[in-house]
């Protein structure tokens, strides 16, 4: 899917800074399901945000590498060492310490997931004392209740599984996650509740390194024009993604 934004042109220098040797190295969270939704046949990642990465590379007229990462907080450990140059996460402010970012072009609900008979009735009533939460840890999501979770106590996991298991192992009284997610697991626990509302949006946007940090002005016009031209609903629309929304 073809997208030629007119946003001017990147001078030689700053594209050699981005993209060294005339190739775009991309870092891809593989954990997030709604934005890598498949493989390739040569087994790249697919999805929203490796066609975001495309579409940049394409327009700068270079090449692109995909370099995938487990987990999100794998990717961000990965800023300081060279090792990508465009980063597809979620701007959370821990990982604008080492990374600067665009403006979101995508969102994504988190909420919990309460077990049957569970007194919890609204988004607030989780942060309470004797309340266990069980959530991925550096996750957006997670990034998020370690700031501002005040008495309810957060059990972390590696894996989005793992957070699954330990919910139900250890008969915790809420599970946090994306909201798409928490409704195939509500499918699973007869009788689990997810709770109305949002406790946050993850805002999914493209970064780089601060080292790099020259061209996150000419990223922030690609993704302006990205969202608003209606590109970005096109990829969501041509993945069949549900639960992702145009920032």
């Amino acid at each position: 899917m073809q997208f030629r934004p007119d946003i001017g042109t990147m001078s030689p220098t700053l594209r050699e800074l981005l993209a060294p040797g005339n190739v775009l190295r991309a870092g891809i969270n593989l954990s997030n399901f709604l934005l890598v939704s498949s493989r390739t046949a040569d087994g790249d990642p697919a999805g929203v945000s490796p066609d975001m990465a495309r579409a940049i590379a394409d327009n700068l007229g270079v090449g692109l590498r995909y370099v995938p990462y487990q987990n999100p907080g794998l990717l961000a450990d990965a800023a300081a060492r060279d090792e990508w140059d465009i980063g597809l996460i979620g701007a959370e402010p821990q990982r604008a310490e080492v990374i600067d970012f665009t403006p979101a072009y995508a969102e994504i609900e988190a909420t919990y997931l309460v077990p049957p008979g569970s007194p919890l009735v609204d988004i607030a009533d989780v942060d309470a004392p004797g309340v266990r939460i069980a959530v991925t840890g550096r996750t957006a999501y997670g990034l998020w209740l370690d700031r501002n979770i005040k008495q309810a106590e957060l059990i972390r996991s590696a894996t989005l599984d793992d957070a699954m298991k330990d919910f139900l192992d250890r008969k915790l009284e809420a599970l946090a996650g994306l909201r798409p997610r928490l409704i195939s697991d509500l499918a699973r626990i007869p009788g689990s509740r997810m709770l109305d509302g949002r406790f946050m949006t993850v805002q999914q946007a493209v970064g780089t390194p601060k080292l790099k940090g020259e061209a996150v002005e000419y990223l922030t016009k690609f993704v302006e024009a990205a969202t608003a031209s209606g590109f970005v609903a096109d990829l969501i629309r041509k993945h069949g993604i549900e639960g992702l929304s145009v920032a």
